[in-house]
């Protein structure tokens, strides 16, 4: 693992106290969930869904990637996103991965442009924006989480899931062109950070005690 994401994991791990105890509880039964499909299939598949598959969706797909690596747990955790459109993935979420110390490279030609987000030597994730059940993602026994209210909503039955929760967060679009865009987003994607971070703990914290 790239040693500056290490290191930002490890502060992602210290802060989880943050995390309000309603929260915690959303966490700690997604991980419940995980822990059985572990348990039952030796593996188990995560789709990140949000509206656009443009911003929250991807900074899930990514954590679970990474926390997974950073907890030992990435052999048996698969993760994936995608939306209920399809746009692309957007110039600031890139520019805030990079910031936190991802190296993202372009992989294709177009509008909706396929990107490589590393987070070590041989280590990566691959991201661009498509629909939920799009082929190139799990199209059953998957966990499916959602993380905007709007997708929440339109999407309360996900064909294919066999659990599904939401994990709202604020959408940092609304501060597109303004003063405040790069801090919301950096905020958003440590939100996202944090959290999966604490789920991807207590798998860890499972594994350890069996």
């Amino acid at each position: 693992m790239l040693p500056k994401i290490e290191s930002l994991c490890r502060k992602l791990e210290s802060e989880r106290d943050s995390i309000s105890e309603e929260r915690k509880l959303i966490l700690k039964s997604i991980a419940k969930a995980l822990d059985i499909e572990l348990k039952n299939k030796g593996k188990a598949d995560l789709i990140y869904i949000c509206t656009h598959n443009s911003r929250r969706s991807h900074f899930g797909q990514i954590w679970a990637s990474v926390t997974s690596e950073f907890y030992g747990v990435s052999s048996r955790i698969n993760s994936f996103s995608g939306g209920g459109e399809v746009t692309a993935l957007h110039p600031n979420s890139i520019e805030t991965l990079e910031s936190l110390g991802f190296e993202v490279l372009s992989k294709s030609k177009g509008e909706n442009l396929q990107y490589e987000v590393k987070f070590g030597d041989e280590s990566s994730t691959f991201c661009y924006s498509k629909l939920y059940d799009d082929i190139r993602n799990p199209q059953k026994n998957f966990m499916a989480i959602m993380t905007c209210s709007q997708a929440d909503e339109n999407c309360p039955f996900i064909p294919g899931a066999t659990f599904r929760t939401s994990t709202p967060y604020g959408d940092p679009k609304i501060y597109d062109h303004t003063k405040l865009e790069k801090e919301k987003y950096l905020e958003c994607a440590l939100e996202i950070g944090r959290e999966v971070c604490f789920m991807m703990f207590c798998i860890a914290s499972k594994k350890d005690n069996t």
